[in-house]
């Protein structure tokens, strides 16, 4: 039913779809996924326009690329250089070239290719912005699953109105959005630690202060009469977010894990190793009749 991003993107949201999506207000004209990331969410919503933002230029390079090139020539020129650098599951020195060519021309395809021999499927990149993922030997590989991932996605982007761009959130232009508009963010969690927000990727990390500024950005988006749905943690292994369950209060909490659903969020449960939550400024009930309305 959904469309799969081909990137492995860490912290991906292809699993939570069905939750997530069912959630947005329906008939929405303008849906802003402001953590672009892999972009599971934002190439599967309805909408009249949709903006992809995230802060890594690179990612939106590639997503630029899938867009204006018919996926054809990606597969052949995927294959081509998977043939140049003869790269299987086990020539660590052929992606190694690879890896080394690409730090030196940022092309990327390259990079695509990259990500389908690294290890898990990774982006990461050092303080200079040098892709620095380890060879995935005996894992990682181009295959079917990928290539039909790619079409699909890449046609999505070609037939959908979606708009990319590639900047701070802060910095993201919300008047183009309007009342009524929707504002997706999944961010970095603060509670969590990974690739994605340990500040060794060439960009900044995600700490007090980018939490604290993206809590107020929604509070000011909610004040705009605009919808707002923030994907993030309370609980993760032991460590609770104080303070985005303090600022939660004012709004809808939806507990992604069902299992969760009738429980507090002051519970010490040792078993619950991650209690993630979509936190929206409008319920379901309210996105309910509107659809009901919108259906007569």
């Amino acid at each position: 039913m959904y469309i799969k991003s081909p990137l492995n993107y860490t912290g991906g949201k292809y699993k939570l779809l069905d939750r997530i999506i069912s959630s947005f207000p329906a008939g929405n004209k303008c849906f802003v996924d402001l953590f672009a990331g892999g972009m599971n969410v934002g190439i599967n919503v309805t909408a009249d326009t949709i903006y992809a933002n995230d802060q890594i230029d690179c990612l939106i390079e590639l997503y630029e690329y899938f867009q204006k090139t018919p996926a054809c020539e990606i597969i052949e020129a995927i294959k081509e250089k998977i043939t140049f650098y003869s790269l299987d599951q086990q020539n660590v020195d052929g992606y190694n070239k690879l890896r080394e060519d690409y730090n030196t021309k940022k092309s990327p395809l390259m990079l695509f290719v990259l990500t389908c021999y690294a290890f898990n499927h990774q982006i990461r990149f050092n303080n200079s912005f040098q892709f620095n993922t380890p060879f995935g030997k005996d894992r990682s590989s181009y295959n079917s699953s990928i290539e039909n991932n790619l079409i699909r996605f890449s046609t999505a982007l070609k037939e959908k109105n979606i708009i990319l761009s590639s900047c701070d959130f802060r910095e993201f232009d919300f008047n183009k959005v309007g009342k009524g508009g929707v504002v997706y963010c999944d961010p970095p969690y603060l509670i969590t630690t990974g690739s994605y927000n340990d500040g060794k990727r060439g960009f900044g990390d995600w700490t007090q202060e980018e939490d604290t500024d993206l809590l107020e950005l929604l509070d000011r988006i909610n004040d705009s009469e605009m919808y707002f749905a923030l994907s993030n943690v309370f609980y993760h292994k032991g460590n609770r977010n104080e303070k985005l369950i303090k600022w939660s209060e004012k709004y809808c909490v939806t507990y992604l894990d069902k299992k969760y659903s009738n429980c507090s969020y002051h519970f010490k449960d040792r078993d619950a190793k991650t209690m993630e939550v979509l936190v929206t400024n409008y319920t379901w009930e309210e996105m309910n009749c509107q659809q009901m309305k919108l259906d007569l």
